[in-house]
């Protein structure tokens, strides 16, 4: 498994001189959505022509994941807009306002480690069919398609209808009903009104790593009389429409629901690709595992094999529940949850607030991890040996003297590893790897400004993000 996987990565790696500050997490257990018909009473420039640029990552797959759609006039006429990854993780538009638009790639979106910018520009007035409605994905154009069915030449579209009103992270279907609610992060949301541009206007491809696609500046963009830029730098107004249009309504979104995930600074969440013989529900944005009754493991997305690296997690039910927080190396069996020995992982174990040096022994640390209390982990990948260091509440390990990792944690690729079952007590995990699903006291910084944390990483100890990837190793 590739720490970050080539082609989706934005700009994980490139330098930019253009940074995103915030993302918008969208959950869909809380049905949250941007929307509700405050452009009901808007008369777009045109009906036939508009572009949407928007940087997702997706959390979950194999499910439908809105990203931009219309909800029905009253009394619903079964015409809808609706933009979407399906079931299949293909990405696809569809339109009937006038006659069907029916446009669907052949290739799927899996990658939940790294940020897309998805882009749909649309223009009905165009004389060649396959020249009104594109796609592009990171910079390139989707021409390898399942479905391509165009809109008739000067069809309206159901969206840029007065009596519609634009909605994200949801659809409605010809019914009326919403469905598909999204699950992951979307940042810099770009809507134009009565222009259909490519990919250019809004990303480019790095100088020094050319196949990396990476956002661009878009204040200097005609956005149109009613165009929007969602931005997310409001976490009290999510729905803020930094071009000075009108803002949207934000819908079971919060406060914390505003992230620093980016796609110029990604962060890892926990991996949904790990498939264990116990799935484990995860939710907001990847960051909230709920373990089920049997022992189950997941892996972080990222993995690091050198650098000094700070995480905390928030046990948030029961009495710190069946579980255990640690590292493995690339060598684990994906899945397992009985790594818990020092030649496969090293862990802390909850119940007891012990470290776990194999099936039968073990040296306690702690005591009981009660719910609400937040482990900390720091990992040394440049010492010899390698060492980890945990803590409780913010205190270090009695005498707070690293556990020396094993030899065989040398030339391989290291992953923070979660652990837990439920049979006896519900484990229920809250990650954070500096961008928290929950609201800290004190978001504290590591020395190089990112990351949220509860508690304040040691001296040259650094959240787990692509920034500091680039510029400190992993």
């Amino acid at each position: 498994m590739p720490l970050i996987l080539p082609g989706n990565v934005a700009s994980a790696t490139a330098s930019t001189t253009y940074d995103v500050d915030n993302s918008c997490r969208f959950n869909s257990g809380d049905s949250a959505f941007l929307g509700a018909n405050q452009f009901g009473n808007i008369a777009f420039d045109s009906t036939q022509k508009f572009t949407l640029s928007v940087w997702i990552k997706k959390t979950s797959n194999g499910v439908n994941n809105s990203i931009f759609g219309a909800e029905s006039d009253v009394g619903s006429d079964g015409k809808t807009t609706q933009f979407y990854f399906d079931t299949s993780d293909q990405l696809r538009f569809y339109d009937n306002f006038d006659n069907v638009s029916d446009v669907k790639t052949n290739r799927v979106f899996r990658d939940n480690s790294a940020f897309y910018n998805i882009i749909l520009a649309v223009d009905t007035t165009q004389a060649t069919d396959t020249n009104r409605i594109k796609l592009y994905v990171n910079g390139i154009q989707e021409t390898s398609l399942a479905t391509s069915t165009y809109a008739d030449q000067n069809d309206d579209i159901t969206a840029l209808q007065q009596n519609r009103g634009i909605i994200l992270g949801v659809n409605e279907n010809t019914g009326g009903a919403k469905y598909g609610y999204f699950n992951g992060y979307m940042s810099e949301v770009c809507f134009i009104d009565n222009s259909s541009l490519d990919a250019t206007s809004f990303g480019e491809f790095d100088e020094d790593s050319p196949t990396i696609w990476k956002p661009k500046d878009v204040s200097g963009l005609t956005f149109g009389t009613n165009g929007f830029y969602c931005d997310f730098e409001d976490s009290a107004n999510l729905g803020n429409d930094a071009n000075g249009g009108t803002d949207f309504t934000e819908n079971n979104l919060a406060a914390t629901d505003q992230a620093t995930d980016t796609p110029t600074n990604n962060f890892p969440t926990i991996n949904p690709l790990i498939k264990p013989a116990a799935a484990v529900p995860l939710t907001e944005g990847n960051l909230i595992g709920t373990f089920p009754g049997s022992w189950t493991a997941l892996p972080a997305t990222f993995g690091l094999t050198a650098g000094k690296w700070y995480f905390e997690a928030k046990c948030v039910t029961g009495n710190g529940g069946n579980f255990f927080i640690g590292v493995v190396t690339e060598n684990q069996a994906w899945g397992d949850s009985s790594p818990y020995n020092e030649t496969t992982g090293v862990f802390l174990y909850g119940p007891s607030g012990r470290k776990t040096v194999d099936n039968s022994s073990s040296e306690d640390f702690f005591g009981d991890v009660t719910s609400g209390d937040i482990i900390g982990v720091q990992l040394d990948l440049d010492s010899d040996p390698k060492t980890i260091l945990f803590f409780l509440e913010g205190t270090a390990t009695p005498d707070a003297t690293p556990l020396d990792l094993p030899d065989t944690f040398d030339d391989v690729i290291t992953f923070p590893y979660f652990i837990g079952n439920s049979s006896s007590a519900t484990a229920n995990w809250e990650v954070n790897f500096g961008n928290p699903p929950y609201a800290n006291s004190s978001d504290a910084a590591d020395e190089n400004g990112y990351g949220a944390f509860e508690f304040a990483p040691d001296s040259g100890y650094l959240a787990i993000c692509s920034k500091n990837l680039g510029s400190d190793g992993g």
